[in-house]
């Protein structure tokens, strides 16, 4: 059921959660917004693809061909589950969701949502009062919940920041 959770240590936890496929569960105007989401996903794969074809085939800088790879793949991984996961699945609020539902899934191709499971609350407590704003809140160090695409795309992403001279340097 959405917000199941399975925790493997104090500081690691797999938690189901879903989210409309924007970084943070940020939403983008409705249904049109997320139908305008998953068809500029659809052609930034496309344009990543050729990205990553055109690399290999100029024989490019292999962490550059590493870190697109990486990026493709991550960003394919949540295509797919736009694209699929509201077919095969019904609504996982408030029960577990079934697969291939007699009625359908919960939304059209395109539509879906996208799984995240990965959760990590390094550290919780109290701020000291002596921190500006914050100080006396309760806090989580790293409270997004995300999922194996997303950190495919982050660490491509990292990758080539790191190693940017060798990446671009031609």
């Amino acid at each position: 059921m959405l917000g199941d959770e399975f925790r493997v240590t104090d500081w690691f936890i797999i938690h189901f959660t879903e989210n409309n496929g924007m970084a943070f569960g940020t939403e983008f105007g409705g249904d049109n917004g997320k139908l305008f989401l998953s068809v500029f996903r659809i052609f930034a794969v496309m344009g990543i693809f050729y990205w990553l074809y055109t690399s290999v085939r100029d024989n490019a800088s292999k962490i550059l061909i590493f870190s697109v790879a990486l990026i493709f793949a991550g960003a394919l991984g949540n295509i797919i589950d736009s694209l699929v996961y509201g077919v095969v699945f019904n609504d996982s609020s408030n029960q577990i969701a079934s697969f291939m539902p007699e009625g359908g899934g919960y939304a059209p191709a395109l539509f879906g949502k996208v799984v995240d499971m990965l959760y990590f609350p390094l550290w919780k407590g109290f701020l000291p009062n002596w921190i500006p704003f914050w100080g006396g809140d309760y806090f989580i160090f790293f409270q997004p919940i995300f999922n194996i695409a997303d950190s495919s795309i982050f660490i491509g992403v990292v990758t080539m920041f790191i190693f940017q001279k060798r990446v671009f340097d031609s």
